[in-house]
């Protein structure tokens, strides 16, 4: 049993919380306000240090009630069991009186949490749930509260953020000038070295970025799947970092990290994806069975985790590029795949069982080789779903070409992550 002493000490530290001094709006803010007065359980889930706690914290603020928070994320509740669940109702209602609105970080570190928070909810209370890992949220969420929640994924800060931030005036222009334009590639090639992990984009220091990766890895995996060698899956995690956008398969995965079973490394994926470190692209079929069994793609959550982990090199550029898209793609809640057969295309989208969009994505098109390949592989995608329209991705290019009947616009893509 928790002692109670220490639970209010714990509370008491963890009220007198101070907002970061440099402080970015972030999109997924406003989305979530828009269902306070809903009923519903609202998670908001994503890597850790992505800005989830300080989204709930704002809203915190805003509301009249805000005293009933609780960070499980602390090692000072490292023996809290589900029996202190209902010793943490008495110490909050002895703290503050009794309200009706809750607050808890990282709560799937404790067994059993789901049904402490249905009986919360069943109970007309408000209830708010930051987690890190959408696995352990998802299976619970499903046995025990399907129906009853709704689920935000918060990502790193993304490039638009960051300029609002920034740059602000870029924003409001039909026609940037000169000046922006160059402002605004400055602050892109920064984003696309140092990232969007709020604290490391502030203060710059390698180690913020080692100490994130090591707790994913030990925490996040090697500890909740008890995986008592750490080595097959770091390597996998370098692989990925090393090969961004490169297909690869299970079987050939494992043989170069040491794993001889395929099925051991389509579960370590499985854990990398579901702690929001990296995400897996798959190859687009009409066919289920084919597309599980076609070669998948990798991308990562973050550039700078990117450089922080991987061994890059100088003609990566175009692949951080592609990694920047995806990320965005994501970002806007889209399905994403790839299309690969006599040639390749970078994405495609997907929106009520029909394929809506086509995209290619490359440092520059000056070189007439590498134009006429994105250029090919854009094509038979836009023709083989119906498409008249098709976009190429470049860094700072611009253009719009008539190729017969087909549509083809190139954009820089600081201008496309603005837009959208």
């Amino acid at each position: 049993m928790m002692d109670r002493e220490l639970l209010k000490q714990v509370i008491a530290d963890q009220k007198d919380y101070a907002f970061p001094k440099t402080f970015f709006d972030r999109t997924q803010e406003a989305v979530i306000q828009k269902f306070i007065d809903d009923p519903s359980i609202l998670i908001i889930s994503g890597i850790r240090r992505s800005g989830k706690s300080t989204i709930q914290r704002v809203l915190q603020q805003k509301l009249p009630e805000s005293d009933y928070y609780l960070n499980f994320d602390d090692e000072r509740l490292v023996r809290f069991g589900v029996e202190d669940f209902q010793v943490l109702l008495e110490v909050f209602a002895e703290l503050f009186g009794k309200q009706s609105t809750f607050y808890f970080d990282e709560i799937q570190n404790i067994d059993g949490w789901e049904q402490f928070v249905r009986r919360l909810y069943e109970k007309g209370n408000k209830i708010y749930i930051t987690g890190s890992n959408a696995r352990l949220l998802s299976q619970e969420l499903g046995t025990h509260l399907t129906g009853r929640y709704i689920r935000f994924e918060v990502y790193p800060l993304s490039f638009k953020e960051i300029i609002q931030h920034e740059y602000p005036q870029v924003l409001t222009k039909k026609t940037p000038t000169t000046d922006d334009v160059g402002m605004a590639l400055h602050h892109f090639s920064d984003y696309l070295k140092h990232g969007g992990i709020p604290e490391y984009y502030k203060f710059r220091k390698a180690e913020y970025l080692k100490d994130l990766y090591e707790g994913i890895l030990y925490r996040d995996i090697a500890a909740r799947y008890n995986i008592t060698n750490e080595k097959p899956i770091r390597e996998l995690v370098y692989y990925f970092a090393s090969n961004i956008g490169k297909e690869f398969s299970y079987r050939k995965l494992g043989e170069a990290v040491g794993l001889s079973s395929p099925h051991t490394v389509s579960n370590y994926c499985d854990y990398l994806e579901k702690c929001y470190l990296c995400f897996f692209l798959s190859r687009y079929s009409h066919s289920l069975k084919k597309q599980i069994l076609y070669n998948k793609k990798c991308y990562m959550i973050d550039p700078a985790l990117i450089r922080t982990i991987g061994f890059r090199v100088s003609k990566d550029r175009g692949r951080l590029l592609e990694n920047i898209v995806f990320l965005h793609l994501k970002m806007l809640g889209l399905e994403v795949y790839f299309h690969k057969e006599k040639k390749e295309c970078d994405f495609i989208t997907r929106k009520e069982n029909r394929i809506t969009q086509a995209i290619q994505v490359s440092a520059s098109l000056s070189d007439e080789k590498v134009k006429n390949r994105e250029l090919e592989g854009l094509m038979e995608a836009m023709n083989a779903y119906g498409l008249k329209e098709g976009l190429i991705i470049t860094e700072n290019e611009q253009n719009t070409l008539d190729i017969n009947s087909f549509t083809v616009k190139v954009i820089p893509i600081w201008k496309w992550l603005l837009e959208l």
